[in-house]
């Protein structure tokens, strides 16, 4: 029956049910919660990984894949400019089910950061993102009630079912919105929005079918407060609303400073908790290793698949490795920088 229910979902595309991936360690992967938040580190450029495995408890595991990247250059408008234009790349990869329902993203950013003030780091920042995006599942995994025979099912026994498209390509369109700045010189935070799918794609493998990925509205903010003059408190929050469905995600890492030296080149140790409303708790740790950085998350569900799935949810790893440009107008030799977490 699930593998039956599964066809007609494919039948008609991904439905008004369908969310976008979601990781755990959203705060790692920005361009995913903001095209506008690229660029709001410190470096020229950074490259994030992460690798997602979940519900191998409960049936076939989901698989996420992501890699992001992101470039930092200077404004346009002249070198003098504190303004700064930021270009990446979001490319993320999901598979699902006994089907293999999966889909490939392929999506370019620009995002330009205007500063607003001459006293502090305060920008105000809009991005684009867009590309080509691929959808795809295999039918030869899955069961149809009229192979089912005398109480029995044998894969041999023929279907009337057919699929005349099994893959599909289409355009997805998103934009964002943030500002970002300091309170005392030392407390940094940002505010955003963002709006994904705003072309709405058609997404049924029917072409016939007028069903169309909906549109996603999303709230994000950053806070990170000194908490000490070494150690750190970093916060993230998003609230995000997609056809009939909404979530709320948010949670903190204390930042230990492990060698506690006045020195870009550092070594932190990130240890905290994150939730998922009405869906996960999420431990965390994570490690910084001067560039480098490897995050570790594993969901404890409490959502109403918790009995069936004892609790269990899946595990995540993220890795970020951040670096500047020997080239003469390299961030580093800016007196002033964005905000960064």
């Amino acid at each position: 029956m699930r593998k039956l229910f599964t066809a007609v979902l494919i039948l008609q595309g991904f439905t008004s049910l369908a969310q976008d991936i979601n990781f755990s360690q959203f705060y790692e992967l920005p361009l995913l919660r903001n095209p506008s938040l690229a660029g709001l580190y410190k470096g020229d450029y950074r490259v994030t990984g992460a690798y997602r495995n979940q519900w191998a408890s409960v049936t076939t595991p989901f698989v996420s894949q992501a890699l992001g990247v992101e470039c930092k250059l200077s404004s346009p408008f002249g070198q003098d400019s504190d303004d700064y234009i930021a270009l990446g790349l979001q490319i993320t990869n999901d598979r699902a089910g006994d089907s293999k329902l999966g889909r490939t993203q392929l999506l370019p950013v620009l995002t330009f950061h205007k500063s607003m003030s001459e006293e502090k780091d305060s920008y105000l920042s809009l991005g684009f993102m867009g590309g080509p995006v691929q959808q795809r599942f295999d039918p030869t995994q899955l069961k149809f009630g009229d192979q089912f025979q005398n109480g029995s099912y044998s894969e041999t026994n023929p279907t009337q079912q057919v699929f005349s498209n099994t893959n599909i390509t289409y355009l997805d369109a998103s934009v964002g919105l943030s500002f970002s700045s300091t309170f005392n010189d030392n407390i940094n935070y940002y505010i955003g929005a963002s709006y994904f799918h705003f072309n709405q794609p058609k997404v049924a493998f029917d072409r016939t079918a007028d069903v169309r990925l909906n549109k996603k509205l999303m709230l994000n903010a950053g806070l990170l407060v000194p908490v000490s003059d070494y150690h750190k408190m970093i916060l993230y929050a998003d609230y995000f609303k997609q056809g009939g469905n909404s979530q709320m995600q948010g949670g903190f890492m204390f930042k230990y400073d492990l060698i506690q030296q006045d020195d870009e080149e550092s070594m932190y140790f990130n240890i905290g908790s994150f939730i998922r409303w009405n869906d996960a708790l999420i431990p965390v740790v994570k490690l910084d290793l001067y560039k480098v950085g490897l995050g570790f998350t594993y969901d404890v569900n409490i959502s109403k698949l918790k009995a069936a799935s004892q609790s269990r949810g899946g595990m995540e790893v993220s890795l970020s490795y951040r670096n500047y440009l020997n080239i003469g107008n390299s961030s580093v030799s800016k007196v002033r920088c964005p905000v960064a977490f």
